[in-house]
């Protein structure tokens, strides 16, 4: 059918003799269907959809021309094994017409990502980078991590690979240029120098060991190492150490001397470092096996600030080339990309791809496959890594698979389960109360898929267990019910484990057939004689129970999954626990956000002595207007 107008939906089917749009019959299907719809459409580009006869979306691609692109499913032969089988399930095709095809592109990986196509090449982490953040609102800029949304005022460098790299380098910039870390509040309440001072990590401007003017030189030296122009550094280190040893500022010069110590060690350490590129990711994939694996590296100021690994769901095989193209599109999705790109396979479209990486930056972002020099050397590095990452990991999951089949033949189950989940509470004396759930499965934990459980039951007795278990399993699978379409089998659990006994498991069964789930397995894990790891006793609904051989894999199996649930219910609750002791009276105000906040705690020192300040100097702090300290002198009035 032709297109109305950009963005019109259509489902596409045989039309009937009246001239309207009809499904499609229903015993057409596969090759036979597709090329029914063809014959409806034109040449706009647009995004097709693929489903099956549930109406669940088998596939998402993106076309120039929908016609043309569509038809190529419609012939019987020529197309790999994974689009093969994808045409053979198809019952349904619906496209959707955009204006251009880099709208089309966009469209298509908005609902990729919505939609989780089975046959689509499917990003599965999408955790954002930590950058370095050197904050300039204060007249002493404080140099620190930072992650998420660039709001605050100063200079960001990054992305770094990981919170390691970004610390690595923080430890450098502290040894060699002497930079605050400390919050602003913590700087302007100091009356002596801290502990980084005493062991040279800090020139302690807090307390006027430092003037404005030097401290801003070091600054700038240090935004100077972030982009790759250390040389320059050390030549006037260098200059200044001479001045001050014939100046017979010994201590001065021995200081100094440190600092060049510092950064050529740093220099010793980066000799992987590129010379001609300033600023590239490198991403290589290696495929293999059904399974595939990325890598990206990012090079920033001649730098290498690390890799990070990807392993993207393939859509059941995709080739090396699709998977790259797929990838690049949904990794800057929320991220700024650099000026260039190298890849080591080439893509399908890189004109395309690079003309919505640089509508995403807003500056030009180019795209290459190098094959000689510095940049050919920096892939076939990153492709050496993407291959020994992906042997790795399928030998761990090789193991896994192993451990899961050694679970089901010790718990007696039907077949190797694919979600566990193991619940566990953490609190104190009842206080600050949560219920957590972490997953895993045949690629391990799946921490994406964690879950934790803020106690909301006014009517529970403190520290009573069984009815935070049961709060926490009735929110959990009333939620699974209710969205039982959009969470599917596939995030329905094969197998529970429950930190505790016989009452535990008991009352757990007892809450699931409440809530009408009889089906799912249900394993409790008591800490045994002693409550010594080893020793661990397993109970089973109307069973007796039962231990595992002292050295059996599967006893460590389990172990870990109980850990990591009482690892991750006890770091929500410290979470909680320091949340609330945070709190202020502050936070019942209305208009009171916490950037007020922390002008009023930082101004008066402390929220009561906010209470007891009057309008006029609550008015004398910045963002308070007459009316908000006339609300927050009022508040406190009406409390008195």
């Amino acid at each position: 059918m032709a297109a109305e107008g950009p963005n019109q939906e259509h489902a596409n089917g045989p039309a009937t003799s009246g001239g309207e749009p009809a499904g499609p019959a229903p015993r057409q299907r596969g090759h036979a269907l597709i090329a029914e719809v063809v014959r409806q459409l034109d040449g706009s580009p647009g995004v097709y959809r693929m489903l099956d006869e549930r109406g669940v979306v088998l596939y998402v691609g993106k076309a120039r021309n929908l016609r043309r692109r569509v038809a190529a499913y419609a012939k019987p032969h020529g197309h790999s094994a994974r689009i093969a089988r994808m045409i053979a399930q198809t019952a349904d095709v619906k496209v959707l017409t955009t204006e251009s095809e880099t709208e089309a592109l966009l469209l298509e990986q908005n609902l990729i990502k919505e939609l989780k196509p089975r046959y689509n090449v499917l990003l599965r982490d999408d955790k954002s980078f930590p950058n370095i953040l050197v904050a300039k609102s204060h007249r002493f800029p404080q140099i620190k991590k930072h992650r998420g949304r660039r709001t605050e005022e100063g200079t960001y460098y990054g992305p770094f690979a990981s919170a390691g790299a970004v610390n690595n380098t923080l430890n450098q910039l502290q040894r060699i240029f002497l930079l605050r870390d400390c919050s602003d509040a913590t700087f302007e309440s100091r009356t002596r120098p801290c502990l980084l001072y005493q062991i040279k990590r800090c020139s302690a401007p807090c307390v006027g060991l430092v003037d404005e003017e030097s401290y801003a030189r070091l600054v700038a030296d240090a935004e100077r190492f972030l982009q790759g122009k250390t040389t320059r550094i050390q030549e006037r280190l260098a200059r200044e150490m001479e001045e001050a040893s014939a100046k017979l500022e010994f201590e001065k010069a021995a200081a100094l001397r440190d600092r060049i110590r510092a950064l050529t060690q740093v220099q010793a350490t980066q000799g992987i470092n590129p010379r001609s590129t300033a600023e590239a990711d490198v991403i290589a994939v290696h495929a293999e096996g059904g399974q595939a694996c990325v890598q990206v590296f990012f090079i920033r100021g001649h730098q290498n600030w690390g890799n990070r690994d990807y392993y993207p769901a393939t859509g059941a095989g995709a080739e090396e080339g699709e998977i790259l193209q797929a990838f690049i599109a949904q990794f800057y999705d929320q991220r700024e990309p650099p000026r260039l790109v190298l890849l080591n396979r080439p893509v399908e479209d890189p004109e395309l791809l690079s003309g919505l990486l640089t509508a995403r930056a807003g500056r030009r972002v180019d795209i290459a496959v190098p094959v000689r020099g510095e940049k050919a050397a920096l892939v076939a590095s990153a492709e050496r890594n993407a291959k020994e990452a992906l042997h790795r990991k399928m030998a761990e999951s090789a193991s896994q698979a192993r451990l899961l089949e050694g679970l089901a033949k010790a718990f007696e189950l039907e077949a190797p389960p694919r979600r566990i989940e193991v619940y566990d509470n953490s609190h104190i004396q009842g206080a600050h109360a949560v219920g957590a759930m972490i997953v895993a499965g045949p690629e391990g934990f799946e921490k994406s898929e964690y879950r934790k459980f803020n106690i909301k039951s006014e009517g529970l007795t403190p520290g009573d267990d069984f009815g935070m278990m049961r709060e926490v399993l009735c929110r959990r699978f009333r939620r699974l019910a209710k969205d039982a379409k959009a969470e599917g089998a596939a995030r329905r659990p094969d197998l529970l484990l429950i930190d505790g006994g016989a009452g535990q498991v008991a009352a757990v069964v007892e809450t699931l057939a409440e809530l009408g789930v009889n089906d799912v397995p249900v394993i409790g894990v008591a800490k045994g004689v002693d409550r010594d790891a080893g020793k661990e006793v397993f109970h089973r609904p109307g069973r007796p129970p039962f231990a595992l051989g002292r050295n059996d894999p599967v006893l460590y199996f389990v172990q870990r999954l109980r850990d990591e649930a009482h690892r991750f219910a006890i770091g929500a609750h410290r979470k909680k626990r320091a949340k609330a002791m945070g709190a202020t009276p502050l936070d019942e105000i209305p208009g009171v956000g916490a950037a007020r906040k922390r002008a009023l705690l930082q101004h008066f020192g402390s929220a009561k002595a906010v209470s007891r300040a009057g309008i006029e100097d609550l008015k004398a702090v910045e963002g308070i207007s007459e009316a908000m300290a006339e609300r927050i002198h009022a508040f406190f009035h009406a409390r008195g």
